[in-house]
């Protein structure tokens, strides 16, 4: 029980409060430069900005920051990548899923969790393609115990988006609470394999290797 609920607090405050953590991360800080010197009286006018941005290509910066993820020299590089992933993850489709999922944030601050999966419910209905709101979902359901329903979610998460991290590790944590250590096991590597910088996750495989394969001779 000490491994689950150890578990469960880091899960829940990523997953579910994650908002309030990554906010910040939603700012590129390659447009944050300094600002430029003050133009000189021979400078030209500065071409005025297109009436029509081109859109960013949400699935191109996630396999940029994976690969950087991956190559992270250091945790605090990483946490940084990371966060930065969480950003976009996070991104809401529209304004009212927007509101819904401010909505079951403070749910879950006012531990009312059944009002908070209803407000889930109706962002999936919504939009089911807004991968954020299963994960959250998924999250509230481990939390009551309810493992079935957890389960189906995090495979949502994980049709839309194999490399869901957060998603692979509750899997594992799920796996490891009603006994299925070998799939537990394959759950946590497959987490690492996409963010070897998980916390507590490495400890976990070391020990769930050592009793799914045995130790090396």
């Amino acid at each position: 029980m000490t491994v689950r609920f150890r578990f469960a607090r880091t899960l829940c405050l990523a997953l579910v409060l994650g908002t309030a953590g990554f906010a910040p991360a939603l700012i590129d800080p390659a447009l944050a430069q300094d600002d430029p010197a003050p133009p000189s009286r021979q400078q030209k006018k500065l071409p005025e900005a297109p009436a029509k941005l081109p859109k960013i290509d949400r699935t191109k910066n996630l396999d940029f920051l994976f690969g950087a993820l991956k190559a992270a020299p250091d945790d605090d590089s990483a946490k940084n990548v990371e966060a930065r992933i969480w950003a976009i993850w996070l991104q809401t489709p529209s304004d009212t899923a927007a509101l819904l999922m401010a909505r079951a944030k403070a749910a879950v601050d006012a531990q009312k969790i059944d009002i908070a999966i209803k407000l889930l419910d109706s962002v999936i209905k919504l939009r089911p393609d807004y991968i954020e709101a299963w994960n959250r979902r998924a999250t509230l359901y481990y939390m009551q115990n309810d493992y079935g329903r957890s389960l189906a979610d995090i495979r949502e998460v994980l049709i839309r988006e194999p490399r869901h991290f957060g998603a692979l590790a509750g899997l594992g944590m799920i796996m490891q609470e009603v006994g299925d250590e070998k799939r537990a096991l394959e759950a946590y590597r497959k987490a690492l394999a996409v963010n070897p910088h998980l916390e507590k996750i490495p400890d976990q495989v070391k020990a769930l290797t050592e009793k799914v394969e045995g130790r090396d001779i």
